[in-house]
This record gives C-alpha cells, structure tokens and sequence, in this order.
C-alpha cells in the first residue's frame, strides 16, 4: 500500500524546490515569456541541484527516485508560479524510456545529460490527423542497409528549439505480418531532412509549440530505442509517467492561484470584514483546496504504482489523476479569478494568463473525454463506441 502520509525524504524535498521556485517566481516566467526566452536559469540551477534527474538511475548521473520524486519537483514549482513544463518532456518521458529500454550506449550517451539539465530531448507522438492515437501515426521508418529512414509529420511538439534530439513515435512493419507497429526513435535537431515549424500560440508560455517535418531523416541501427517488437509497451513507459507529471503541473498551477486568491481574501476588505469571512468567498476557495488535494491523492497512488512497477494498475490511476487534477486545476483558477474581480484580469496579479494555461491540463497530452473512455471501458468494462 502507498503511504498516505509523506515520507521524511518528500518532505525535505519538497521545502527544497519550493525554496528554489520561490527564488524564481511568477514574475520569472512572465519576463521570460515577454522575452520570448526560454527558463533557461531556473532549468540550470534545478539541473545543478539533481532535482531534474531525480527520477533517473544513479550511475548515470540520477538521483535514483521515481516518478514520485520528480513529481514532487513540477508541483513545487508550479506552487511557486514558475513550473518547468519540460520535465513532463525531458525526464519523465524520454529519460524513463531511455533508461527503461534504452541500449547501454544510449543511458551513457543521454542520461547524465538529461539528469543535469545539460541536454534536453522533446517527444513526438501527436500529429494533426491523429492526435496522440498511436495506431493512426503515419510517420514511417523503412530500413535502407542498416539505417532507418524517417518520413512524416508532428504537431504541438513542446520546447524542440531548447531540444538536442526528439524522441519521435514513428511505425515500421512486421516483417512477419506486413502490418505496421510503433516503434521510438531518437532523432537528432539537426538532423538532415528534419524541419521544425513554430506555431502561433494564443497561450502564454516560455516553452514554445512546433510542427515537425521529417522528410527521409536517415539515423543510424542505433537510433532505435529498445525492442523493435515491443513499441507499445515501451511507448506506454513513457505515457503514463507522461500524465502523473501534468497532474503534478495543474496541481501546482491550482495550488498558485488558490494561494494568490487566499491572501486577497484575507486582506480584502469592502465592509466590515474582509471578503474572506464571508461564505460566497470561503466555500468555494475551500471546495478548490479539497479538489486539489484529492487530485494529489490519486497522483501519489499513480506515482507509487508505476515506481513499483505496475505498469497496468497504474494506467488506470494515471489517466484518473490527470483527469482530476485537470479538472481542480480549472475550477481553481477560475475561483482565484473570481475573488479578486477586476484584479484578477489585471497584470499586476498573474492570474488571467492562468485561465488559458489552466485548460492545458484538460487537453493534454490527451482530452477528458477520452480518460473517460479509457475509464468507462477499461475500469467498467463497458463496451467501445470507436
């Protein structure tokens, strides 16, 4: 069983990035943001202090914890308005396909550099006609000799100009069946033939949004990460870990604008008392704060599950506690917002730019609606409708 109440170690870790995030803060982010610069300091430091290898097996470079510990880290910092939308990316994804399934010379050659910030490797899998359905992908690797050659397209692939490599869902075929599978791929940014497009984003974030071209990327035998008849396996190595860590990202973001709305209402004061005391402000400031814990709740089960290696029982918590912790994350930045009235669209307090940020979490990296299929089908054995 998961323990309920955090360890020593947890907690030691969670006072340290929060002392790091509140060294940062929102106005970090926001003149990043207005610079068009990515968080490339607060990246370095947390990278020197281990906090973005944290996950990452010891002798190469990691801290040796789990996904448990790294998300522990985004929440932190979201907690302090400056959360690190990459270590969804860098780390939690690839770094734990790497080291999960990656060949000898692949952990040597990436993870000590994904452990301390050094280099940075962004992931591929959605496209515009098949969103993040991996058996729609129509990116295709065919062998030429001994090398691959990789052809298609990606969408909404997140900080590739701050990427050294991106770690592309592509399909080969069976020799045996002729049908195609999914198989991983690291694809340097500069490889010939592989193009990156921004994309104009109304959301205001350091890390930007690319469209990638591949166009015959030739990579070498050894770009392949792991079995090449064990794609989905290796692919939901990397989802799952994928959606603990966007519920640890709403739940700091809620946690901010909770926080912020919090200190307004204690101090706010139109009558006799301050807006707090009154129940139309309290009971949903409340409400927000029992939704976000519970959503942490089902995040550390997910968390402890995949770290114990239950791939399937976590799949489950996974996409329940990114469904959650989307959904407080929401309400509590709408609630934040709404306490303040005209100042919570102001720039001065920060939380308007939240209302957009804060439905990232119900988007991506997949919908509510589709959570609630997997739920509906996988947990209650209902029948599909697609």
């Amino acid at each position: 069983m998961t323990a309920v109440i955090e360890s020593e170690e947890h907690k030691a870790l969670r006072d340290a990035v929060a002392a790091l995030g509140k060294r940062y803060g929102r106005d970090y982010v926001t003149r990043t943001v207005a610079e068009g610069k990515p968080p490339a300091e607060l990246w370095s430091d947390a990278g020197k202090l281990g906090y973005l290898g944290v996950n990452l097996p010891e002798e190469y470079g990691g801290g040796g914890g789990g996904i448990a510990e790294l998300s522990i880290v985004l929440e932190e910092l979201g907690a302090a308005g400056s959360p690190l939308l990459m270590l969804v990316v860098s780390p939690a994804i690839c770094g734990t396909v790497i080291a999960r399934f990656g060949t000898e010379e692949q952990k040597r050659r990436w993870l000590p550099g994904l452990a301390d910030g050094t280099r940075l490797m962004a992931f591929g899998i959605t496209e515009p006609d098949a969103g993040s359905n991996s058996h729609r992908i129509t990116t295709t690797a065919r062998r030429d000799g001994t090398d691959w050659l990789l052809t298609g397209r990606k969408v909404f692939i997140s900080g590739v100009d701050m990427a050294d490599a991106v770690l592309v869902v592509g399909r080969t075929e069976d020799a045996r069946t002729g049908t195609l599978k999914p198989c991983l791929f690291i694809v340097p940014t500069d490889a010939e033939g592989f193009h990156k497009h921004p994309i104009v984003m109304e959301l205001n974030a350091a890390e930007k949004q690319f469209e990638l071209t591949l166009d015959d990327v030739r990579l070498p035998a050894e770009a392949l990460v792991g079995d090449e008849d064990a794609g989905l396996l290796q692919l939901f190595a990397g989802l799952n870990p994928e959606r603990i860590m966007t519920a640890a990202f709403a739940i700091g973001m809620g946690r901010y604008a909770l926080a912020r709305a919090v200190g307004y209402a204690r101090e706010r004061t139109v009558w006799k008392a301050p807006i707090g005391a009154h129940q139309a402000i309290a009971h949903p400031l409340a409400q927000a704060h029992i939704d976000l814990e519970l959503a942490r709740l089902m995040m550390q089960k997910a968390a402890f599950l995949y770290d114990s290696g239950d791939d399937i029982g976590a799949g489950e918590a996974a996409n329940m506690a990114k469904y959650a912790a989307g959904e407080a994350c929401v309400r509590a930045v709408d609630q934040a917002v709404h306490t303040l009235g005209g100042n919570g669209l102001t720039r001065e307090f920060g939380l308007a730019s939240l209302i957009t940020a804060a439905r990232v979490a119900r988007i991506a990296p997949v919908s509510r609606e589709m959570i609630l299929n997997y739920v509906s089908h996988q947990s209650l054995g209902l029948p599909k409708s697609y």
